[in-house]
This record gives structure tokens, sequence and C-alpha cells, in this order.
């Protein structure tokens, strides 16, 4: 598999990442423990070297299950987690039980109990997860740069931050990465963010390659979602791609995308990884697989996207796709 670095940091990645959200049980639906460990070996076993998660999903199950699974090749990866966001246990539906909140001492313990699920002695990529607008976005970063210090962590970042954001964190900080949402349904971060993030030495993580699960291809125009699926709101950070209005639509261009694919001898979903990876200031493409055949099915998106089918595909999804971001990034304002 190709790696690319983080910008101009040093700090370098496998093209196509391992997203690590559906470890976290109550926000993707059934998950068996044994397939998922399984889906990272296969993920390791073709190639990738970054491993992504948050303390957030699952309300610290994902990190515990990401922990396991990584165990054996640890020391041979980029492992990323994400911090700064707590859990509200007040609200009973754990898909939108989480809100932004850096405060310094919950996230200095935050990285420590991070540590300790993921069974590692260092992460080495600390991401403040959500902006918090309670208080100065330099804030948490301070505490990041306490944490490298101290060997807990190796490189610092962010994820679903704006422009004017990153900025203010850079008076504190250098930032490797910031993670944001970016696939064929979703262009908002082209606007601002990107040309921000390049000029700066840094890279993109994108994640939701397959617009977290549109462009698997397995869709039908009804789609329905369980109570534990967060997807079944249909908004889609901002965008409503398959809310209810749009979904069958949205559908119906995915099928069309399908037969672009398969004449270029790929399935939709390796062809749309491929058109992430087509940007070149986007460092990872994360991919979350909850099986192993998932995995491997998604593994052969490594492949270099022509101008021609770039355009193609994107004239296809702007002229008859509904509820597609454009412009600007409305996840972080």
């Amino acid at each position: 598999m190709r790696t690319r670095t983080f910008g101009t940091s040093g700090l370098e990645t496998s093209v196509i990442g391992y997203g690590g959200w559906p470890m976290g049980r109550g926000m993707y639906g059934d998950l068996d423990d044994a397939e998922a460990m399984k889906a990272a070996q296969a993920a390791y076993d073709g190639g990738v070297t970054l491993f992504d998660t948050a303390a957030v999903y699952g309300w610290g199950y994902g990190e515990e299950l990401m922990g396991k699974a990584i165990k054996s090749f640890r020391k041979d990866i980029v492992l990323v987690t994400k911090g700064a966001r707590e859990w509200r246990r007040d609200i009973p539906d754990r898909t939108a039980a989480t809100v932004a909140d850096s405060d310094p001492v919950k996230l200095r313990k935050s990285i420590d109990d991070s540590l300790k699920r993921l069974q590692t002695d260092y992460i080495d990529l600390f991401l403040i997860h959500w902006p918090d607008h309670t208080r100065p976005h330099s804030e948490p970063m301070q505490v990041l740069e306490d944490a490298k210090k101290a060997g807990k962590i190796r490189h610092s970042g962010v994820s679903n931050h704006s422009v004017k954001m990153m900025q203010e964190c850079l008076q504190t900080s250098p930032i490797v990465t910031n993670q944001i949402g970016y696939h064929i349904f979703d262009r908002r971060p082209e606007a601002d963010v990107m040309p921000f993030v390049e000029s700066h030495g840094m890279g993109i993580m994108a994640y939701g390659s397959l617009a977290h699960g549109l462009l698997s291809g397995a869709w039908k125009a009804d789609q329905a979602f369980g109570e534990d699926d967060w997807r079944r709101r249909g908004d889609n950070f901002g965008i409503q791609s398959w809310g209810p209005e749009n979904l069958a639509k949205n559908v119906a261009v995915v099928e069309k995308l399908k037969g672009i694919a398969a004449d270029n001898g790929k399935t939709v979903a390796q062809m749309a990884i491929a058109w992430v990876l087509k940007n070149p200031i986007v460092s990872v493409a994360l991919v979350g697989a909850k099986t192993p055949q998932e995995m491997n099915d998604d593994l052969p998106g490594d492949w270099d996207m022509s101008d021609s089918l770039k355009k193609e595909i994107d004239d296809l999804v702007f002229a008859e796709g509904s509820g597609v971001g454009k412009s600007g990034m409305a996840i972080a304002t």
C-alpha cells in the first residue's frame, strides 16, 4: 500500500486507515467483537499502518476493543485517538449523548484513561475531537503540549476545526492533521479548510470516505437504521445526503456510480476511496469495517484515479445528487 506523510511533519501513514468508530457499540448497529478484531487484523495484513479511535466511541468500549485488536502489532502502527468530548450520562440515547468539553483537568485525565483502555504507554497522534466554544481553542492544545513533554503522546492535532479555530490552536501547539469529513457527497472542506491545512504544512485525515455507508453500494431506497445507529437521524454532519427527502435519489446516483466503477474494474466503494485520495492534501482516508471481508473489499481502494474519471463522478453527483455539501464547512462554526 502507498504511504503519505502528514504535510511536512514527517509522520508517515498508509493512505488507507482503519476507522474504529464502529467498534464503539451503540453507534453503528450490531457488532461482533471477534469479527471486528479480525477486521483490524485484516487491515494490518493488507498494509494499513494507521488505526483511529476515540474516547467517546461506545463510552470507552471502542478504545478497549481497539487496544485488544492491535496488541500484537502496536509498535508497527500510528495509533490515533481523540479527546475533549465528554459523555452526558443524563441522556439514555448513546448515539447523541456527547458534548465537547476541553476542560484541562478532564482532558488530562482523558489522556491517561485512553492509555489504559488502549493498553499502551504512548499515543502516536492525539486529536481534540470537536471544538469547545466555551473556552479558548488554544487551551486544550497546551494540555497536549504538556502530554508530549511527559511522553504520553507524540504528535497533536484537531478534528472538525475551522480555519479560525486552527489559527488559534497554532498559537500554542503545532497541528499535524485536521480530521474532517470528506467524500464524494461532501466537498465543503475544499473551500477553505483544505487550502489552510496545505499552506501550513499539515495533512488531512478524511473520515466518512464511503459517506458513512451510502457509498458502500449496499443501501436501498428505503434503507432503515436501528435505534442504536446514529445514521437513523438522517443528518450527515450538517448535510442531508441520506435524509428522508434525499435518500432514494442519492441511492439512485450510487447505482449509476456502480456502473462507472464497474467500467473501471472497481467496486463503488473502492472508487469512492480513490476519489478521496485523489486530493493530494489528504494524507489518509479512513474506512470503518466490522468484518474482515468488508476490510478486504475496501483495501483495493488504493489506486490512482484519472482526472477524467473524477470529473465524470463530480458531474454526475452535482447534476443528480441531493443534499450534497458543496461549499463552506458547516460542521464547525
